[in-house]
């Protein structure tokens, strides 16, 4: 029997009743079951840093990616839009690679969040300016849209500032997941110094 650390309770289970219990066609070995946390979103907890804030991403896996990109770029919240696709699903948690259990995500009205704040807002558009030329201060909202749609229009008026990847090839978009690492490690590099 495995050795558990005195706060969780272990059950072993054969590899049939595994494959059962498990969503996953060849699961990992092991399976953990916990309460899922209600974070409420406290804007003054937003000074100071950068945050991504996603408009109906719809596929679990690139939530995933993302919420593992915001873990590997420092950020504790995501604000995710309320049809955004469900950070607790089995695929979602799965992609996250553990960075679930750092980051936060916040599910709210975007147009509600986005006219009661009056931090800088970046959106990726493509018809933005080049995100190699955009001066990001020390703090705002980087939104990032849907997989086939971009960011919906009752949330465009709010933003501030339309940024975009140049494209170099003749790829028609890039993935959302992808664009937010992108866009992620050049704020990281222009803020921050390093």
């Amino acid at each position: 029997m495995l050795k558990f650390p005195d706060k969780i309770k272990g059950i072993e289970v054969s590899s049939q009743d595994l494959k059962k219990i498990s969503t996953l066609t060849t699961p990992q070995g092991a399976l953990a079951l916990f309460q899922i946390p209600d974070h409420k979103l406290h804007l003054p907890t937003l000074k100071g840093q950068f945050t991504m804030v996603l408009d109906f991403v719809q596929d679990p896996g690139n939530l995933g990616t993302i919420i593992r990109t915001a873990d590997w770029f420092g950020m504790n919240t995501i604000i995710c839009s309320d049809d955004t696709t469900d950070a607790y699903s089995p695929k979602t948690v799965q992609a996250t690679m553990g960075s679930l259990a750092r980051v936060k995500p916040v599910y709210c009205d975007l147009v509600k969040l986005l006219s009661e704040t009056n931090l800088n807002s970046y959106a990726a558009m493509l018809d933005g300016n080049s995100l190699y030329q955009t001066d990001f201060q020390d703090e705002g909202l980087i939104v990032f849209g849907n997989e086939g749609h971009g960011i919906r229009r009752e949330i465009a008026p709010f933003i501030k500032h339309k940024i975009t990847i140049p494209r170099i090839g003749q790829a028609e978009s890039l993935n959302v997941a992808t664009s937010s690492a992108i866009i992620c490690s050049e704020i990281y590099r222009k803020t921050k110094k390093t």
